[in-house]
This record gives C-alpha cells, sequence and structure tokens, in this order.
C-alpha cells in the first residue's frame, strides 16, 4: 500500500521532470528553439536516372524520435503518378538503369516488406512520392525507424524510386518494379 501511493506521488513529477526537459528553458511559452535543427544528423545524396543525370537531391535530418526524409526532383525527373520509394542495403548506384547493386532493402525481413504489413515493416519501407504532370516531385516524410548511423554503415545506403507505386503490402517490394532512380546516401 506505501509502495503505491509513493508511485502515486512520483509519478506526476517525473511527469513535469519529463516535460521541463523538452521545453527550451530561454523561450517562456515552452516552445523549443528552431535552430536545435542545425545540431541534428543530418545527410543527403545526389538523385540519379537510369543514364546517371542528376535529377534531384535528397535530404535526411534525425530528430529526437526518427528521421525527415526531403527529395526534390526536376521537371522530366519521373513518370507522373504515384512511385515507391524505399532505402536499400548498399550506398551503391553505379550500375545505372538497373541499380540492383543497392541491395535489397535496408532492414530486410523475409515476407515483412511493407508499412501495413503486421510482420513487418523493413525500416527502408516509406511512403510513396507523388510526381506532377511535369514529371517533377517534392517530397517530405517522416521514418520512426531510420538514424543516420543505420543509413552510415560501413557500405553505405541508397535510396531508390521504383517505376510503380508501392502497395505496402504485396512481396517482396509492393509490386513497385523496376529501380528508376538512385542516390547513394552521405
Amino acid at each position: 500500500m506505501i509502495r503505491k501511493a509513493l508511485l502515486a506521488a512520483c509519478l506526476p513529477l517525473a511527469a513535469c521532470a519529463h516535460a521541463q526537459d523538452h521545453m527550451s528553458h530561454g523561450d517562456p511559452s515552452g516552445a523549443p528553439d528552431p535552430s536545435i535543427v542545425d545540431d541534428m544528423p543530418k545527410a543527403s545524396g545526389e538523385i540519379i536516372n537510369g543514364e546517371g543525370a542528376v535529377i534531384g537531391t535528397l535530404n535526411i535530418v534525425e530528430g529526437p524520435h526518427g528521421s525527415m526524409l526531403e527529395a526534390m526532383l526536376e521537371p522530366g525527373s519521373l513518370t507522373p503518378g504515384w512511385h515507391g520509394l524505399h532505402l536499400h542495403q548498399v550506398g551503391d548506384c553505379s550500375d545505372l538503369g538497373v541499380f540492383k547493386k543497392s541491395g535489397g532493402h535496408l532492414g530486410l525481413i523475409p515476407n515483412g516488406h511493407g508499412l501495413l504489413n503486421p510482420l513487418g515493416p523493413e525500416i527502408g519501407d516509406v511512403p510513396n512520392i507523388w510526381a506532377a504532370a511535369d514529371g517533377s516531385a517534392g517530397y517530405e516524410a517522416f521514418t520512426p525507424f531510420v538514424t543516420i548511423a543505420d543509413l552510415a554503415d560501413e557500405d553505405g545506403t541508397a535510396m531508390i524510386i521504383h517505376a510503380n507505386r508501392d502497395d505496402h503490402i504485396s512481396q517482396p517490394i509492393g509490386g513497385a518494379g523496376p529501380r528508376v532512380a538512385c542516390a547513394v546516401i552521405r
């Protein structure tokens, strides 16, 4: 009984301490200082097409609860519509037109591909990218599964864009089809 009373008394104090840790000490509103992003781990890469031409950029920022991915692609980069986008095991885009040297998905799980899969997801699974009528795309997605350390291992990591939409459950790649663009993440 005494232990329960002590626990009940300590929980509000722990919650207050946790909230205080997440508050900006210089801002009376408690909002975090936006400049903290400057100190967060980052990675980036140039996105190339099957011929090796640079068609866009990829930027990744790791926050306290996961990583934010941002990709910008120039007009004419993709066919209009949805395309699967995955993080792959090896940072190698040198086999132009096929991009198979990038290996499989980061965190490959047998039969576990897909954000909707009860056996997954793999840590390389992220939402699809949409290309506008002119073939350009702007993309921002958050993943709680990936850190910059995951991406910067010994053989690096690649971001792959596929020809088709990923349905987030079919095996092994959600029906996303051929690899049409690649970025080595550094």
